[in-house]
């Protein structure tokens, strides 16, 4: 077909030389696509890198503790995919002799492996002829073939998953897969594609009858659920005290402040006051040496605002549930971006 040859002589030429495009390995190439599946290219790289630097091998990554793997996620963001990853890997090594699943269905067992994930390894990998389907792919073929599809669960009604099966190279579909999601990472992008150097502009609905800017149709935007985290930020001498966040939310596994929620915004005069501060605190009278402004932080479906309390003790001071870590010292600990972002600025000021 004329189409799916000119992606493929247009991919050959303009491709971006990355690690995982170098390998047939199915590790690396499932490490990769989790990572793409939240971050772009160019930002995921780095995390890629440092990723396949702490954990090479599926061995080193089932053998690793849950607090590295975290640690060398941080960043990132959706932690569980990270736990999923570590889960799945033990799963491999200890219950499948160390050998990765070599096609679709197999893979689709896997916990944290869905139908993109499990398309884009065993077609890159083992060449298994199986369309994958993601954003990029889902832009350039409504723009192609003029399709009005909200991105959702593609399930065997879906026109995209038919077209994409059609389309698809058999002879080559890692090569075919990988070229259609190049072509939306660089020319035909959500805003303002570059239709001159598109391979495939004379076959293209959307450019022939000028919708590009319709299509393909936006996702139902879904609202975001406001939380109030109160952060206490407390310091003795040269050590801070950090909680694990051991109970099924975001984050679970990360490392942070003593904190409570409340359910809506609250002033620091009414947090210092509440039960739940002397609770936590056991003492009463301590007060923050600083309030800071509220931070906003944004997640997927969720919207945090923190407020951090600055606190400083000098006597003996237990928090139960809580463990005191020197400054030097907090490193290997993995915590959201949100705590890092904040210490980070605390060291700049």
């Amino acid at each position: 077909m004329e189409i799916k040859k000119k992606i493929r002589e247009w991919y050959l030429l303009n491709k971006r030389p990355l690690p995982w495009r170098e390998t047939r390995d199915p590790y690396r190439i499932w490490i990769s696509e989790i990572i793409l599946q939240q971050t772009r290219v160019n930002q995921g790289l780095n995390y890629y890198e440092r990723f396949i630097e702490h954990f090479p091998d599926l061995e080193s990554l089932a053998g690793a503790n849950e607090e590295d793997v975290l640690k060398a996620w941080e960043g990132l963001g959706y932690y569980s995919r990270a736990r999923n990853l570590h889960t799945t890997a033990k799963n491999i090594y200890h219950n499948m002799a160390g050998v990765f699943p070599d096609y679709y269905t197999r893979l689709m067992v896997l916990k944290g492996v869905g139908p993109y994930t499990a398309a884009a390894v065993s077609s890159i990998a083992f060449s298994e002829p199986r369309a994958v389907i993601e954003g990029n792919v889902h832009r350039v073929l409504s723009r192609l073939y003029g399709i009005e599809e909200r991105p959702s669960g593609y399930g065997p009604s879906s026109r995209i998953v038919r077209e994409a099966g059609k389309l698809l190279d058999q002879e080559d579909p890692g090569t075919h897969n990988q070229a259609l999601m190049e072509l939306g990472a660089l020319v035909c992008t959500p805003a303002r594609p570059d239709c001159r150097l598109c391979p495939i502009r004379g076959h293209c609905i959307a450019y022939i009858q000028n919708r590009i800017e319709e299509l393909p149709l936006k996702p139902r935007k879904t609202k975001k659920r406001i939380r109030y985290f109160h952060y206490l930020l407390i310091r003795e001498k040269d050590s801070i005290w950090l909680g694990r966040r051991n109970y099924k939310d975001i984050w679970q596994g990360l490392y942070e402040f003593p904190m409570f929620e409340t359910a809506d915004p609250v002033s620091a005069d009414l947090i210092i006051s509440s039960p739940e501060w002397s609770a936590m605190l056991g003492v009463k009278g301590i007060r923050p040496v600083q309030v800071s402004e509220t931070v906003k932080h944004l997640l997927s479906h969720q919207e945090i605002r923190a407020t951090f309390y600055h606190i400083s003790v000098d006597h003996q001071f237990i928090l139960s549930g809580y463990k005191k870590v020197k400054l030097s010292r907090l490193a290997p600990y993995p915590v959201p971006k949100l705590i890092a972002a904040y210490m980070d600025k605390l060291n700049e000021s």
